[in-house]
């Protein structure tokens, strides 16, 4: 694709047929389609009337009961092999998915049957992904990411709710180019989930330096110091808050003054109090990705970098200190 890729971009939106698409809603909060209709990359009002066809979706379709389902199954009948399934939700596996039922039906049986001809599967959100807080210790339902049901290539699009140009991202991505994007291990998009929050964040120089906020009223939060001490979970999560943005990129919880908790990694629920920061964290800098952190480092290597890091981050640290000084000063 172009430099831009607009004019590629438009240009498939108006000569491709306008994709069949579902969304499913299971065992969730609904705070992944809050998210999603604050899209601003196209602006989601386009995509629903102009892009796609979304032939069902609970939480904003006129029908309902019967003509729901209805629409449901002509939507599966009509198009095998041509509709895009979006997921939103875990599903409960225990008890025979007594848990989660519509229309009578298990939510695994209902995801087996739209999931049998569909020709993309996207799982939206941390419940859909990893199981999120459903899946969280004794995790009573037995609630099940989307990929462990199905027998076809899901795209994970993590976070609690994953951020709305992300998720139109990915949409973008399966109506222009036809195809599943580059996915990591975890089967989250490379172009989004590729980095660490840490690596990108506009307060790394100061986690550098060694300056960070001991408390939340204290003079480094004022400053905007590292909140790595306060829990900071930027460190392990990989998303692309800090560059992407909320809000038509206006600002992430960090650039918000709290540390990032991790929402978009497996198990966060159960990692610990959210205040408590991190004893130690894989990766060396923003050349840790998803697939390589943990790699082992050769011990003369580490030790130049080491070295070279602490002469580096000592005169950093000095000149940051000198910064504030003078805003002070002119304050």
């Amino acid at each position: 694709m172009g430099t831009s890729g607009v004019a590629e971009v438009v240009s498939a939106f108006e000569k491709k047929e306008k994709p069949a698409v579902v969304w499913m809603h299971f065992q969730e909060c609904t705070c992944c389609s809050e998210s999603f209709i604050r899209a601003s990359h196209p602006i989601v009002a386009d995509a629903l009337l102009d892009v796609l066809s979304l032939n069902y979706t609970e939480t904003l379709m006129a029908a309902s009961g019967f003509q729901a389902e209805k629409s449901l199954s002509d939507t599966i009948e009509n198009n095998k092999g041509k509709y895009i399934v979006l997921v939103e939700g875990a599903v409960p596996t225990k008890d025979g998915g007594v848990y989660c039922m519509i229309g009578g039906k298990t939510a695994e049986s209902i995801l087996q049957t739209v999931a049998a001809d569909a020709a993309a599967i996207v799982a939206w959100g941390s419940c859909a992904s990893n199981g999120c807080v459903q899946a969280a210790k004794p995790n009573p339902t037995g609630a099940t990411p989307i990929a462990k049901l199905v027998n076809k290539p899901v795209i994970n699009v993590p976070g609690c709710p994953p951020i709305a140009d992300v998720m139109m991202g990915v949409v973008t991505h399966l109506l222009v180019l036809g195809q599943i994007p580059a996915l990591d291990s975890l089967g989250r998009p490379k172009e989004f989930y590729g980095r660490r929050v840490h690596d990108t964040c506009y307060r790394r120089p100061n986690y550098d330096a060694g300056l960070f906020v001991e408390s939340w009223d204290d003079e480094n939060a004022r400053k905007g110091y590292c909140l790595y001490k306060m829990g900071c979970r930027g460190p392990v999560t990989y998303n692309a808050c800090s560059v992407v943005k909320w809000n038509e990129g206006t600002s992430y919880p960090i650039q918000s003054g709290h540390g990032c908790i991790g929402c978009s990694e497996a198990g966060f629920w159960d990692n610990g109090p959210f205040y408590q920061h991190l004893p130690s964290f894989p990766g060396f800098g923003i050349e840790s990705t998803a697939d390589t952190v943990g790699t082992i480092v050769g011990v003369a290597t580490l030790t130049g970098v080491a070295a070279h890091a602490v002469v580096t981050n000592v005169r950093k640290r000095s000149v940051i200190a000198e910064v504030h000084t003078e805003d002070q000063k002119e304050q």
